[in-house]
């Protein structure tokens, strides 16, 4: 087998996109450049109002990217040095990373069969010095907010959503990032809405904790020259929010081919791997696409040889990573993560994949686990 295929299904295809909205993308640019309106201005604005009513909340605040959404958003809740904070350990490093940076200690409790938090197991990682809790609504499906909404009531925490991956999703019929005490979300290029580059947006109901975040994206000042407090830098551009603008309006259909694909790799896949299925609670987004199945590594050495890319989301669990080796955590702590971590393969998913590409992926799987005459493990 070639060891350098030609790739025909990519794991992503952000030209495709591009050349989609290109002249609008172009327009907007050269509005914005020739006025030389670059930082907090009304294309900003308006993207936070848009963004805010998608989301059916009261505020949203433009920042530099998903990690400062999520650290800005614990700064904010006064979240300092010698707190705690319970999230997933199977999430990307930046969410435990935000902990970490506003100077908190993450604690982690094992996942369910979707991925996300599981909530039976937040009360016993509770202590006095617990402040908040980040369900992180991984893959574009929603968390059970409605449980660990109680228990944080319960125990006076704070919730703040980790929506990274889940813009448009809805819990209950209730869009993501409406339901804790801020959302946060990412607009890096690979989100189901994203911009050319890295963005960040924050939503809330909060008018004293939306203040306080206009602030502290932008050095704790008032206005020009006074400063209320010690802040940071981290603002989304003009251009961004310009682009996120555009992008806004395709959300729902760009989505909504997310969903037919999942649906696709379904119906045809659940009889050869484990794949996900939609709760009654839930309406996911599907920012990836994840099954699990035997011989995994193998499965996708095969499949890139067949020219389909996939990647793993994500390989080595976050309590596992030398970054956290200080926490004291150690293998088989969360066995359910542990587990789906040696399965879980992500499949191409995105709006400009064509039914045919979606078919050959289908094809190419079920046809390594005939040829291997594996059969399906539901571990």
């Amino acid at each position: 087998m070639n060891p350098n295929p030609e790739i025909k299904v990519k794991f992503v295809d952000l030209g495709a996109q591009y050349k989609i909205l290109k002249d609008e993308i172009i327009k907007k640019f050269d509005e914005i450049s020739s006025k030389g309106a670059y930082i907090l201005t009304d294309e900003l604005k308006k993207f936070e109002k848009n963004f805010a009513d998608y989301c059916k909340v009261k505020y949203a605040i433009g920042v530099g990217n998903g990690t400062d959404a999520l650290f800005l958003s614990l700064r904010a809740l006064g979240i300092r040095q010698g707190d705690e904070v319970i999230t997933a350990p199977n999430s990307f490093i930046a969410t435990a990373g935000a902990i970490v940076a506003a100077g908190a200690k993450p604690v982690f409790v094992d996942v369910k069969d979707d991925y996300n938090i599981n909530p039976d197991l937040i009360k016993q990682a509770i202590t006095t010095k617990t402040k908040a809790i980040i369900p992180v609504h991984l893959t574009g499906r929603p968390a059970d907010m409605d449980t660990i909404l109680i228990i944080a009531r319960k125990h006076g925490l704070y919730v703040i959503e980790d929506a990274a991956q889940a813009i448009g999703a809805r819990y209950k019929g209730k869009r993501v990032g409406s339901l804790g005490s801020t959302g946060c979300f990412s607009l890096h290029p690979l989100k189901n809405l994203h911009v050319h580059g890295d963005g960040g947006i924050i939503t809330t109901n909060n008018k004293e904790l939306y203040e306080k975040l206009l602030k502290l994206r932008n050095h704790g000042l008032k206005n020009r020259d006074e400063c209320d407090f010690w802040g940071y830098n981290s603002r989304l551009d003009s251009i961004q929010a310009a682009i996120g603008n555009i992008k806004l309006e395709y959300l729902d259909d760009w989505n909504k081919r997310h969903k037919e694909i999942a649906a696709m790799y379904r119906k045809n896949l659940s009889d050869v791997v484990t794949v996900p299925v939609d709760k009654e609670f839930e309406e996911p987004v599907y920012h990836n696409f994840m099954i699990q199945g035997d011989k995994r590594d193998e499965l996708q050495k095969y499949l890139l040889e067949r020219g389909i890319e996939t990647k793993i989301h994500y390989p080595i669990p976050i309590h596992l990573q030398e970054a956290a080796s200080s926490l004291g955590y150690k293998e088989r702590d969360f066995l359910v993560c542990e587990a789906q971590a040696k399965r879980i393969l992500s499949l191409p998913i995105y709006p400009e994949l064509t039914d045919g590409q979606v078919n050959m992926v289908i094809k190419a799987i079920k046809s390594f686990y005939s040829n291997k005459n594996i059969k399906m493990s539901k571990k």
